[in-house]
């Protein structure tokens, strides 16, 4: 019980220490912040820009690829869906947002 109570007491010398400028004690959460916006949040902006890019860029005849994997050749755009040909007489649907890249052929 000493020991706790010495321990939350004032060092010895009976003088509390002077706490850091409140600017001081900022910077290191300032400087985090920057790091974060520079590692993560700026190039995760810019891949998602480039993937809206892409879905408005998308039309008929495209051959894509999509997140899944499939690959294919795009046969119609609607709003929000793709229809996809991804063998002779086998059409499916897929979200345009799952649609990872055009593939150059």
């Amino acid at each position: 019980m000493i020991g706790l109570a010495f321990a939350m007491g004032t060092p010895p010398g009976g003088a509390a220490q002077g706490g850091q400028s409140p600017i001081a004690s900022l910077i290191p959460l300032i400087l985090m912040f920057a790091i974060f916006y520079f590692l993560l949040i700026r190039p995760q902006q810019k891949k998602a820009k480039e993937h809206r890019a892409l879905m408005e860029s998308l039309k008929k005849g495209d051959q894509v690829v999509t997140a899944g994997g499939i690959h294919g050749k795009i046969t119609a755009v609607e709003e929000a869906v793709v229809t996809m040909e991804i063998a002779s007489g086998v059409n499916i649907k897929v979200n345009k947002g799952h649609i990872a890249t055009i593939t150059e052929k």
